[in-house]
C-alpha cells in the first residue's frame, strides 16, 4: 500500500512539472557556425594586438613577439655606427640619454631576425668583437618620430662592424651578405625600407692605396645594395669623417662627398666631439649625430606613398624619392 500511494504521488508530479523548454542550445549551433564565429574572432583578436603599444600590453614596454614596424632603417658601417659611445677601457658606463631611451615606438631586428623593443646599445649582439654603447640609432629614430609620426612604428637593423675596411663590405663577404639578409627580413610583412644610414672609413684612412681607391669601392657598394634589395634608389645617408686611424683622412673625406650618385646625402661629422682615443665619438656627440641623420632624412621628404609595386619583395617600398633627388 504504501508502495503503491509513492507512485501514484511520483506520477502526480511528474503531471504538475513544467515541461522544459526545447530552445537550442550552443551545443546545438552548427559546426560550421561555431567555427567561422571563433575565427572571426581570433582575427578581431590578432588586430588589436597587432595595433597595441607595448606600453598597453602590461609587459613593462617590452615589444610582443607579434609586433611589426612600418618603417624600417638598416644601420651600417664600423664602429661609430655600432655605437662607443660611453666606452672607455671596453667598459660601457651605462648611460643612456633622454635622447636615446626606449620608445613603444621603436623595434631593433635582434640577432636572431626577431623584432624586439629597441634599447641601448643597439649593437649588442651584431658587433660582437668589442663593447658596444650609444651609437646614432636610437637617437635618430626618436628625432625622427617627434617630427614625422606619421611613419609609425620604426624598426632599427643593426649591420654595423668595427674595425672594418670598405673592401671588407663589398658584395659576396660575410658583412654584405648579413646586410643584405638582414635588410630582407626586415622587410617581410609590408614594412618599408625607408634609408640605410651609414658611417664607415676611419680605417680606410690607414693606407693610401685604400684611400685613393675609396670612392670606386663605396660607389659600387651602395649600387650592389641596391640592386640586391631591389631599391634602386633606396635613400642612402653617409656620415663624412670625423676622426681617423691613419694619415689619410683627407683623401677619404673628398672621396666621401664626391660619391656622385643619385638619393644619396651625405653629412659632415667633423667637429663632432672624440672621446680618450680620439677615434670613437663621445655619447653627446653620438646623439647629436643622430638628430643631424634624421635632419637629413626629413628635410627632402616627399610625400609618402603606403604601397607600390616597385619591388616585388618589398611592395610597400618608398616610391615618393622618385619624385624629387635626395641630395
Amino acid at each position: 500500500m504504501v508502495f503503491r500511494n509513492t507512485t501514484l504521488a511520483s506520477v502526480d508530479l511528474e503531471r504538475q512539472a513544467p515541461k522544459t523548454s526545447k530552445l537550442p542550445t550552443h551545443h546545438h549551433l552548427r559546426p560550421s557556425f561555431a567555427k567561422a564565429m571563433f575565427a572571426l574572432l581570433c582575427f578581431f583578436l590578432l588586430g588589436c594586438a597587432r595595433f597595441a603599444k607595448p606600453a598597453d600590453l602590461g609587459n613593462g614596454g617590452a615589444a610582443p613577439y607579434f609586433s611589426q614596424p612600418s618603417s624600417v632603417f638598416l644601420l651600417a658601417g664600423q664602429s661609430n655606427m655600432a655605437g662607443r659611445g660611453g666606452v672607455v677601457n671596453d667598459v660601457w658606463d651605462g648611460h643612456v640619454p633622454t635622447e636615446c631611451r626606449a620608445s613603444g615606438s621603436v623595434l631593433r631586428l635582434s640577432p636572431g631576425m626577431i623584432w624586439e623593443a629597441a634599447k641601448e646599445p643597439i649593437h649588442l649582439g651584431i658587433d660582437v668583437n668589442k663593447t658596444v654603447g650609444i651609437g646614432p640609432g636610437m637617437a635618430f629614430a626618436n628625432a625622427v618620430l617627434r617630427k614625422d609620426s606619421g611613419l609609425g612604428v620604426i624598426g632599427l637593423v643593426p649591420c654595423a662592424a668595427g674595425g672594418t675596411n670598405i673592401s671588407e663590405w663589398g658584395r659576396g663577404g660575410h658583412l654584405y651578405t648579413r646586410l643584405i639578409r638582414r635588410g630582407e627580413a626586415a622587410a617581410r610583412g609590408g614594412a618599408t625600407i625607408q634609408a640605410m644610414l651609414w658611417y664607415q672609413g676611419e680605417s680606410d684612412t690607414v693606407n693610401l692605396e685604400d684611400a685613393k681607391k675609396y670612392r670606386t669601392r663605396l660607389r659600387r657598394f651602395f649600387n650592389h645594395v641596391r640592386s640586391d634589395l631591389e631599391l634602386p634608389t633606396l635613400p642612402i645617408i653617409q656620415v663624412a669623417l670625423a676622426t681617423q686611424q691613419g694619415p689619410y683622412i683627407d683623401e677619404v673625406r673628398e672621396a666621401q662627398f664626391r660619391v656622385d650618385l643619385p638619393n644619396v646625402k651625405t653629412i659632415d661629422a667633423k667637429g663632432l666631439q672624440a672621446g680618450p682615443d680620439y677615434l670613437h665619438l663621445t655619447t653627446a656627440s653620438q646623439v647629436q649625430l643622430g638628430q643631424m641623420l634624421a635632419e637629413a632624412f626629413l628635410e627632402r621628404m616627399p610625400l609618402r606613398l603606403q604601397t607600390s609595386s616597385a619591388s616585388r619583395r618589398h611592395p610597400s617600398f618608398v616610391s615618393g624619392f622618385l619624385c624629387r633627388p635626395f641630395r
